[in-house]
């Protein structure tokens, strides 16, 4: 009887096609999804002439460029999530970066449903949805982690060891090869393919054959970005050319799409030693950056492609569709053509129907977002925000770039939109909006986005007050060496204090121990980078609660990896902090490194 109402629901889903996808069973599907990437930076936008991306370009050119296309947040973590599930994050408490999530590990990926419908299913680059190991139960048979740290196959599409490792390449060249690898692997049956490159995010490099397509004069930062999205622009290029070659292009759905609008940090500067700053994209013409629910930091590069599906062999115009759509109808759009029935689990919708003029009225009359102290509601033109105390409104329509609050002259339009905002939020975990301040980096942003007011200045960076000690460096913080024990004593209290230590030679497995006294407590961690790796990983952390008390205390940290470790980083609890040694032994109790303070 399950069976028979089972395929009941998949004749329905079916027969509500267009006629001409009706003809093509279980379409392979694949996602595309750029990191940081603004708004502006696709030349099919028509905003800058500086970008190349031409075969990005081809397939929104014979396919649809949706010029109000969404994702679920303004930061990678919460939109990854959106994407992955077809829920809003929300739902299942996932709201920001650095947030448990034991809710999205109970939730169904699309990859999950997929390869319960007969998909190969395949997850390449940056995944920043917990431990790479974890890849594997959300659905992802194989895996090619980002920068080759952690994989199951390898770019010649051969199986390898879980767990091994490709150091030393180019990343972008190597997801690019790795997607190709698993299009050779699979192109004889259905399959998705989830490819997440970490581009244009910081840290930004690109190899000088990219960089040398860029002659005109602009910032470095700049350079590099576009460098880097032109790799990933050859790499869609020979995805398409693969899925040619073995005669399978009008067989697959593509979706390019980026997981929230550039950074900019208003004076589009790094923070001081390396941190988060400007990556060289823009959001134009749209105003606010990420970590925003204004447009700049929600409305991205949003293209889909099936050859001679959508019917547009025309000009740029032709090929824009603009109501708008979300990255939550990704997951909906692929369970849909796989025969799967839309129910209460997802918040998109198969765009298929619209996309392809087969289907009149918008995909979405209502779209919601909340992201910490903001929420936003857009609907019929209108979009009403609010970021802690502050409410604006919008028209859309006339004042895209959101320049122009409306909120005195239309009470009647935000009232109702307020009110439907409110109700939404109820359904989420935890539930409700947040009515208190954003805090002073998110005033900052307001305040110069949407208020007009100058921008703040910036802070003098100063290095700690202290050298180095026992080759052990201080970040937002000083060291003093008050023998027998070391000080570390924070220099701003909006920033938690770390020590570095680097030109290690650790093994893949081994436990730091430090005796340590804070009298906050709180939370200690060690993030660790590999060999051959330029930049740390949130799925490279280990965290220990530190009691209160005015005692020391021996702290240990587990560390288990997959390749040599060569460099730490030991984030202490806020406050002042007193250490006595810092150690590290291997899974045998054999003494690796020893800093002690006597």
């Amino acid at each position: 009887m399950k069976r028979f109402i089972s395929c009941l629901i998949y004749c329905i889903v079916f027969l509500m096609l267009p006629n001409n996808i009706r003809a093509v069973e279980k379409p392979n599907i694949i996602v595309i999804f750029s990191d940081d990437h603004g708004y502006a930076d696709l030349s099919v936008q028509g905003v800058f002439d500086d970008v190349k991306t031409p075969n990005i370009d081809f397939l929104a050119n014979h396919g649809r460029r949706c010029s109000a296309g969404y994702v679920t947040a303004p930061q990678c973590v919460p939109s990854r999530a959106g994407l992955l599930t077809g829920r809003s994050q929300n739902r299942f408490g996932v709201e920001s970066n650095g947030e448990d999530l034991t809710g999205f590990n109970e939730q169904l990926t699309i990859a999950e449903r997929l390869k319960q419908r007969g998909y190969a299913t395949g997850m390449v680059g940056k995944w920043h949805l917990g431990a790479p190991g974890d890849i594997v139960t959300h659905g992802f048979d194989d895996v090619f982690y980002t920068d080759g740290r952690w994989s199951n196959f390898d770019t010649d599409g051969n199986d390898v060891k879980a767990g091994t490792t490709f150091p030393g390449r180019y990343h972008l060249e190597q997801n690019n090869e790795a997607a190709l690898a698993f299009i050779q692997r699979h192109h004889d049956e259905p399959f998705f393919l989830y490819l997440a490159h970490r581009a244009p995010h910081v840290p930004l490099s690109a190899p000088k054959k990219y960089l040398d397509r860029f002659t005109e004069k602009m910032p470095k930062r700049r350079r590099l970005a576009l460098a880097m999205l032109s790799c990933i622009d050859d790499g869609v290029g020979a995805i398409r050319q693969a899925l040619e070659q073995h005669g399978i292009e009008e067989n697959t759905l593509i979706f390019f799409i980026g997981d929230n609008g550039a950074p900019l940090k208003i004076h589009k500067l790094d923070a001081p030693g390396g941190g988060p700053g400007w990556d060289g994209s823009l959001n134009d013409p749209f105003n606010g950056e990420k970590g925003m629910l204004t447009e700049g930091g929600i409305r991205v590069p949003f293209v889909v492609y099936w050859k001679g599906m959508l019917g547009h062999e025309g000009s740029i115009d032709d090929s824009e569709y603009r109501a708008p759509v979300s990255s939550l109808d990704v997951a909906a759009t692929a369970a849909s053509l796989a025969g799967i029935e839309l129910d209460d689990s997802f918040d998109g919708v198969n765009l298929i129907p619209y996309l392809s003029g087969q289907r009149a009225g918008v995909p979405h009359n209502t779209l919601y977002w909340r992201w910490m102290s903001q929420a936003a509601v857009q609907s019929d033109g209108w979009k009403y925000l609010r970021s802690g105390p502050r409410e604006y409104l919008f028209n859309l329509e006339q004042d895209p770039g959101e320049k122009n609050n409306l909120i005195n002259e239309h009470p009647q339009v935000s009232t109702r939109l307020s009110s439907e905002l409110e109700a939404w939020a109820t359904e989420l975990s935890p539930a409700g909006l947040k009515k208190e301040d954003a805090g002073k980096a998110v005033a900052d942003f307001y305040d110069f986005y949407l208020e007009g007011k100058p921008a703040p200045k910036l802070p003098e960076f100063t290095a700690p007050s202290t050298a180095p000690i026992q080759g052990i460096i201080a970040r937002s913080a000083s060291l003093k060496h008050n023998r027998p024990v070391l000080s570390v004593t924070p220099q701003d209290k909006n920033k938690v204090p770390f020590l570095v230590l680097n030109g290690l030679k650790l093994p893949s497995t081994f436990e730091v121990r430090m005796m340590l006294k804070n009298q906050n407590g709180g939370q200690a961690k060690v993030a660790w980078r590999r060999d051959g790796e330029r930049d740390f990983d949130n799925a490279s952390i280990v965290t220990t609660n530190v009691p209160k008390t005015n005692k020391f205390q021996e702290v240990k940290l587990q560390v288990a990896t997959s390749t040599r470790v060569v460099h730490l980083r030991i984030v202490l609890p806020k406050g002042d902090s007193s250490i006595q040694h810092i150690e590290a032994y291997d899974s045998s109790g054999n003494l690796l490194i020893r800093k002690q303070f006597r």
